[in-house]
């Protein structure tokens, strides 16, 4: 990574590596601000990654925080995507020939759906994504697909990401769309949730790790519908 653009953090697995994540923040529509790491977009994520890398690691999973150079999107600039791109060939070099799961939040999640087009992307999940109808549907080809958007998100719209993963599932192996009833934004209202199905899926779709044991009990039969590829849930 350069110095001036992103950083990434990585949490090495206790055993041999077998599949990355990549978990990508939030940010802004228009912003040439640099990231710091206080802010609550990027902490907002830390959770995610403590509990992929505490349930990951004995089974090869290594996690990557990636934090952005710059705050927004920036029209066609994409500003996220080069990165993601970036941080991507890093890990890659490092881990040759292990698949990777991009896991995002807003406008992480746009950034992860416009970069899952990267060789090594196996498995995308996107979290109360930021998505327009102009994004990219054949970048999910080949690839395993989880949206998760709360049903009273006010900033980013969960029809357009529930709209997105029906497209997607045309061209990918699988789109799962979980709607978080009276969930926001945020994402604070039910956060074990949040962490079960980001983990589950990720560590199920990735390295096929069994579902039970990782998540908690009330919580499997969600993971287990998701990863069989339903498209549509609500909880």
């Amino acid at each position: 990574m350069t110095a001036l653009s992103a950083a990434l953090a990585v949490t090495p697995p206790t055993t041999d590596a077998r599949g990355i994540a990549l978990v990508l923040h939030g940010g802004r529509e228009s912003s040439t601000d640099p990231v710091r790491a206080h802010q609550l977009a990027v902490l907002r994520m830390l959770p995610f990654a403590r509990r992929l890398a505490s349930c990951g690691g004995r089974h090869g999973l290594v996690v990557a925080r990636l934090q952005f150079g710059q705050r927004g999107w920036n029209g066609e600039l994409r500003s996220p995507v080069s990165d993601v791109r970036t941080a991507l060939a890093d890990l890659t070099a490092r881990y040759p020939d292990v698949p990777v799961a991009l896991i995002g939040h807003s406008m992480g999640g746009r950034a992860a759906v416009h970069a899952a087009d990267s060789a090594a992307v196996a498995v995308v999940a996107a979290l109360a994504p930021w998505i327009t109808p102009s994004d990219p549907i054949d970048t999910m080809t080949g690839r395993r697909l989880l949206v998760v958007h709360g049903e009273a998100d006010r900033i980013t719209d969960p029809r357009v990401s529930r709209h997105y993963a029906e497209q997607a599932s045309a061209v990918a192996v699988s789109a799962s769309w979980v709607g978080i009833s009276g969930e926001k934004h945020a994402m604070l209202r039910r956060p074990r949730l949040w962490h079960d199905l980001v983990t589950g899926y990720v560590l199920g779709a990735l390295l096929d790790a069994p579902t039970v044991g990782i998540v908690r009990k009330q919580s499997v039969k969600l993971v287990e519908k998701a990863l069989a590829g339903q498209q549509r849930i609500v909880v």
